[in-house]
């Protein structure tokens, strides 16, 4: 089995600056972050050019490999296609190599065969987009019972089904994947794999949420390790970036320290 390559989503540490979150990376020996669009007060959102974004990861000798995200990508409507349009140019001048494509989850978009026609016109009309741009589109299942695209295999069948195999790659999702309860794994078609846990003792699965996400411990429900082994016994060669939403992570002092024995409990676990 090979070794999991460690990348940081900026959710880990969201105070920080840019250059910060960079540093933060590079303290880690990591090679690999995504940044991301919804994070106040923060790049993209406050319009920072992102040559200067690039910039300051080559200093930081660390690359861009997402940005997270464009949200309701599967309802596609001339807004969508702008925001589409503008958050692609910004990952391509930042040097990044994939945008990340987040589903409607809000309840709607739900009806069998409504689902997988939109999903279709969407991934149909992002191809030429992300192809002009040099990009990939992470497609990022959700598992809440209220997403309109919780199931990896809907995703994979929509990308074959418009000739999307070299545009497209999944995100397998951890958290997502222990909530959609689907045991099949796509290791030839997952581009990138989002770790949390969750620690809670009392949470029903079914509530689990964005704040219940913590770091990977000893004591994670979601079956990370067992996820992780399975993905590198299958092939996967790609990043497992650390996406925590539960603010005791976003709120620690030093998060190095604990990202670094969330690692170390990961590297003992595969072991």
């Amino acid at each position: 089995m090979s070794h999991p390559v460690f990348a940081i989503n900026h959710m880990v540490a969201p105070g920080l600056s840019p250059r910060d979150f960079f540093q933060l990376a590079k303290s880690l020996g990591l090679s690999d972050v995504e940044i991301r669009n919804d994070l106040d007060g923060n790049a993209i959102v406050n319009g920072t050019p992102a040559a200067e974004v690039r910039a300051l990861a080559e200093e930081a000798g660390v690359r861009i490999a997402t940005i997270n995200a464009l949200q309701r990508f599967n309802e596609w409507t001339p807004e969508r296609e702008k925001e589409a349009i503008e958050l692609a140019d910004y990952a391509r001048d930042v040097g990044a190599r994939a945008l990340v494509l987040v589903p409607v989850n809000d309840g709607s978009g739900q009806q069998d065969g409504e689902r997988q026609a939109n999903l279709r016109t969407a991934l149909k009309a992002l191809k030429p987009i992300l192809e002009d741009r040099g990009l990939i589109g992470f497609v990022e299942p959700l598992g809440f019972e209220i997403c309109s695209l919780r199931s990896k295999r809907e995703a994979a069948e929509a990308i074959e089904a418009i000739g999307g195999q070299d545009r497209f790659k999944l995100v397998h999702d951890t958290f997502h994947h222990h909530l959609a309860g689907e045991p099949e794994l796509f290791p030839a078609m997952t581009g990138l794999v989002h770790i949390s846990g969750v620690t809670d003792p009392d949470v029903t699965v079914s509530d689990m949420r964005d704040p219940h996400r913590v770091l990977v411990d000893a004591d994670d429900r979601l079956g990370n390790i067992g996820q992780m082994r399975a993905l590198l016994d299958q092939g996967y060669d790609g990043l497992f970036s650390f996406e925590p939403f539960a603010r005791e992570v976003q709120e620690l002092e030093n998060p190095s320290a604990a990202l670094s024995a969330s690692m170390d409990t990961i590297k003992a676990g595969l072991v």
